[in-house]
């Protein structure tokens, strides 16, 4: 145990930053017995499963675990550097030995509670212009350090990783999470509200080394203060600071505050607490990152285009230490990966995610909707609404981009008040008019727990007709009893006027629900309704015109078991009924999950379902009749651990499908050849026949190649050939990051009808960017 770490609930005097520590540990209160549906689950899953231990998982010794959620919160000092560090993965600068060492890890899996199987070393030191972390990982000779990929902002969880995340202000509002892996390839994440919203599209400057060696391996990072919003005029410094380190061939997963394995580290309201950084100053905070391209179109649709030369300018300025302003003119996303096909077997429309940068940026500030939580069931999510879907903004239905002008953002902290603003103007383009788009967010906490907010989104042409959207609303979010309970609410209005001037009547959206989740028990209860015409015209409605009530309950029993680290039977219900009252939609469903010590994961479902069309459509040609339909379905989907150098995933799925049967297979197959080259393989077939139509099928195919050089050198090819609509997709990206933030690309796109053997867009993009920091 360290001198130099305390763990306890009080922030102890600088006098006593020599103490020596200690865990409490109390016991957990279960709040029914759970005896009886462990027991049940048991019965459930086939022992037949489970036949060998994992590669490199050891038995801990005798020794009892601690509780994960009442052991005291630890607190950690960072020294000032004494002299200048050199950033090249070996720690031997004098000032890393006056660093205290932060040694003290507890297991979330696979031995909940239980201290890490291997000795981590985490030293914290700071300079006027830089925060310092230097980590060495030991690990048992003759194992290797497990490096799935060198590609930026990579998924850490297939291999080994060390993560940190710092929370400033120390009060969940904005939190700043990396995670590392062994070849230097990092995760930067921006989070908020406690870390229910999470941004991994930020990005920060930042110089980093790591190196592997028969003891493990180190890692030496240096982040300017710029990339860290903090308040320099407060006496004392005191962040929240939680600490990961991931063994991937054990599965194991230690926090240094420890974390029952539902929550991430960037979870600050479980975090412990860093002391020491006095004397701090965040510096001018101003970066100007301007652009050039050129662009070529060709193809059958461009037959003697030109090759176009262009320029634009990003610029971001830290305002207050909490607040930032950004601008964008001339805005370009020739470099943004193009959307992957999908596959539309309902009757609702399909959901696309956001991916360019700017708007990534800080867009959980602007969320306001349904959302979704780290492991957990909630049944909706953005995907069925959210009032501002920043993609609405310069792209059109079908994803095609449209020019955008300029834009600009204020965003942050000021005071107890979560701040949102964004302007963007987009330009003519054909038939389409130029459009204003203004959004104004409003977050805050009165009390402990409670935090209540506001939206305003507006939507409308600069000329032309003076066609307008609005829409506003109010939530309120409630957190108690250790974060275990969660109410959420929000009502939405929208309303307008059309291109010839004519009044768009108010139309109202609703939500209320309270969920418990603790380690094992799991229950959530939602009701939302929306009108008929309910229409955010800068956002996203899945269905409207509806009243849904969703229920579910579930456990999440961890019986000692070889190979199983937890278990999740459950049952949910989804009811959807029109404004009169009428049953629309019914789903009945029963489900085991089942997650295992090498990281795997087999899923079970069956379910019971109703639907009454009202209106006829069509999918892949065949009709679907009005009428009443009930149906059963089953599905089983089951997924490799990523840390296997050949890996991958299978789902089936089939049953009734209004008045016939429909069968979907889909897989995925992930082959790794080292660190530095991944082949991804996807297959997706569905089935449909429906009664006087002959069988019908809607299927799509990918494969992704990405070559990592380095971890600043970087290629990627992606193809698609979805057989519903006969188009092939290419998109091929060469990146080169020469220097912190700044990128050169290099990206063909091509979008081809193979039935008429036509080229329906074709683009090749080259584009400079650089950070100019002050």
């Amino acid at each position: 145990m360290n001198p130099h770490v305390r763990r306890g609930p009080p922030v102890p005097d600088p006098a006593e930053r020599s103490r020596a520590s200690s865990h409490g540990s109390r016991s957990h209160t279960r709040l029914l017995p759970a005896v009886a549906l462990t027991a049940i689950a048991t019965c459930v899953l086939p022992s037949s499963a489970f036949a060998q231990a994992g590669e490199g998982r050891s038995e801990p010794a005798a020794q009892l675990p601690i509780d994960l959620d009442s052991a005291p919160r630890p607190v950690a000092y960072a020294a000032r550097a004494r002299s200048p560090i050199r950033v090249d993965g070996f720690l031997d600068e004098a000032a890393w030995s006056d660093a205290p060492v932060i040694d003290e890890f507890f297991q979330q899996k696979p031995f909940a509670g239980m201290p890490s199987s291997e000795r981590t070393e985490v030293r914290i030191l700071f300079d006027d212009e830089y925060l310092y972390l230097g980590v060495e990982l030991s690990d048992q000779p003759g194992y290797e350090a497990i490096i799935p990929t060198l590609q930026r902002d990579p998924n850490t969880r297939d291999g080994d990783a060390f993560g940190f995340a710092f929370d400033p202000f120390r009060d969940g509002k904005t939190t700043f999470a990396f995670f590392v892996n062994p070849g230097g390839a990092i995760r930067d994440i921006q989070t908020a509200d406690d870390g229910r919203i999470n941004n991994a599209a930020w990005d920060a400057a930042f110089d980093l080394q790591t190196r592997v060696h028969d003891r493990g391996w180190t890692l030496e990072i240096a982040i300017p203060w710029s990339q860290l919003r903090f308040d320099a005029s407060r006496s004392e410094q005191v962040w929240g600071m939680n600490l990961l380190r991931r063994i991937r061939r054990k599965n194991e997963d230690a926090t240094w505050a420890p974390l029952d394995r539902q929550w991430q580290i960037y979870v600050m309201s479980r975090a412990g607490t860093l002391l020491g950084l006095d004397g701090i100053r965040p510096g001018r905070n101003l970066s100007l990152k301007p652009f050039v391209l050129t662009a070529e179109p060709s193809g059958d649709l461009q037959a003697g285009a030109r090759t176009d030369v262009d320029a634009g300018l990003d610029l971001k300025y830290g305002i207050t230490p909490g607040m930032t302003l950004d601008l964008t003119v001339n805005t370009d996303f020739s470099q943004v990966e193009v959307d992957q096909e999908q596959v539309n077997l309902t009757r609702f429309s399909l959901f696309f995610p956001e991916k360019r940068e700017f708007f990534l940026e800080n867009a959980g500030v602007f969320q306001f909707g349904d959302q979704g939580q780290f492991q957990q069931r909630t049944g909706v999510s953005d995907r069925d609404f959210t009032l501002f879907h920043s993609r609405r903004i310069g792209l059109t239905p079908g994803g095609t981009p449209l020019p955008i002008l300029a834009g600009g953002r204020v965003s942050g902290t000021a005071g107890p008040v979560t701040v949102g603003l964004l302007n963007m103007r987009t330009r003519r383009d054909g038939d389409l008019d130029p459009e204003s788009f203004t959004v104004a967010r409003l977050r805050t906490e009165p009390a402990a727990g409670l935090t209540v907010g506001g939206i305003f989104v507006n939507r409308s042409t600069t000329s032309g007709g003076p066609a307008v959207n609005r829409s506003y609303g109010m939530d309120a979010d409630l957190q108690a009893f250790n974060e275990y309970l969660l109410i959420q609410s929000y009502l939405a209005a929208t309303e307008g006027t059309t291109p010839d001037g004519a009044a768009v009547d108010r139309e109202f959206a609703g939500r209320i629900s309270a969920a418990w989740r603790d380690p094992f028990w799991e229950i959530l209860g939602i009701y939302r309704q929306f009108d008929d015409d309910f229409d955010p015209g800068a956002g996203f409605v899945r269905r409207r015109g509806i009243k849904h009530g969703y229920g579910t309950f579930g456990v999440h029993p961890r019986p000692d078991w070889p190979l199983l680290l937890e278990l999740n039977p459950y049952v949910e219900a989804h009811y959807y009924a029109d404004l009169g009252g009428s049953l629309v939609t019914r789903l009945l469903t029963a489900g085991l999950d089942a997650d295992f010590t090498d990281g795997s994961m087999a899923r079970l479902g069956v379910t019971d379902g109703f639907e009454r069309v009202d209106d006829p459509f069509t999918v892949r040609g065949a009709t679907v009749r009005p009428g009443d339909y009930d149906f059963v379905e089953a599905s089983a989907f089951y997924q490799l651990s990523g840390a296997r150098p050949i890996s991958g995933r299978l789902n089936i799925s089939g049953g009734g499908y209004f008045g016939g049967d429909r069968v979907s297979i889909g897989g995925s197959l992930l082959g790794r050849l080292g660190h530095q080259l991944l082949l991804s393989l996807s297959a997706n077939h569905n089935r449909i026949d429906l009664p006087d139509h002959p069988t019908t099928t809607a299927d799509v195919y990918g494969a992704n190649l990405d070559v990592f050089f380095s971890t600043r050198l970087l290629t990627s090819a992606f193809v698609q050939f979805n057989e519903a609509t006969q188009e092939f997709v290419t998109n091929l990206r060469f990146r080169w990051i020469h220097a912190p933030l700044s990128d050169l690309y290099l990206v063909l796109t091509e979008r081809r009808d193979t039935e008429a053997n036509r080229v329906l867009d074709r683009f090749i993009t080259l584009k400079a960017t650089k950070l100019l920091a002050f």
